[in-house]
């Protein structure tokens, strides 16, 4: 993977769509998986992915604090496009940690620590598991400063392929992709380690 010309390939996907984005990508991936949070517009690379491989793994990493809602989604999209899901949750439970350091604001030194346990550890255990050389994401240009400087295919320091095919796409066009394909989307979701909207979440940067 790390002989490939990055700059080239996103050129030649520029015009692409998702679906011909994901075969491109899973022509040349021996172990590849997608990740997801089932956060707003995640069906649509979800649908994407296994409109052209049925199996794919999908990577389910649970902080353990998201909403009704977003669980009540995730269940549906489960059951509904049938996920291949592997689910990653931290080592402590919500409660053990709501007892000890509760959720700590940004400039609390317990930030870090919080954002480790939720997130970072079940991540990069996941990772270390299946060992992907094609990692699927739904990042897209203008969500935060990193992401809008980044293009569909990035490669990151390890070699591991990162591949965004909606990283063009307004939430305009995705609502529309959504509607053709008679998706649900849900808005109530909440990210324990962000607060705020444009702040990196620390899997990408």
């Amino acid at each position: 993977m790390k002989n490939l010309n990055i700059d080239q390939i996103n050129k030649d996907l520029q015009d692409k769509s998702p679906v011909e984005i994901v075969a491109w990508a899973l022509s040349i991936a021996k172990s590849p998986l997608i990740t997801t949070n089932f956060r707003p517009y995640e069906v649509a690379i979800l649908n994407a992915c296994i409109e052209v491989k049925k199996d794919l793994k999908v990577i389910w990493c649970d902080t353990g604090y998201n909403t009704p809602q977003t669980y009540k989604h995730a269940n549906e999209l489960i059951d509904r496009l049938g996920l291949n899901v592997h689910l990653y949750v931290p080592k402590q439970t919500a409660a053990h940690r709501d007892a000890t350091i509760g959720i700590p604001q940004i400039e609390d030194p317990l930030h870090k620590l919080f954002t480790e346990q939720v997130k970072l550890e079940p991540f990069n255990r996941a990772m270390k598991e299946h060992l992907p050389d094609v990692w699927f994401t739904n990042l897209r240009k203008g969500q935060t400063a990193f992401r809008s400087s980044i293009d569909i295919v990035s490669m990151s320091k390890d070699g591991l392929l990162k591949v965004s095919p909606f990283y063009h796409w307004t939430d305009e066009q995705l609502d529309a992709y959504l509607a053709e394909n008679k998706l649900p989307n849900e808005f109530k979701y909440f990210d324990p380690t962000k607060v705020l909207e444009n702040r990196e979440c620390g899997l990408h940067s």
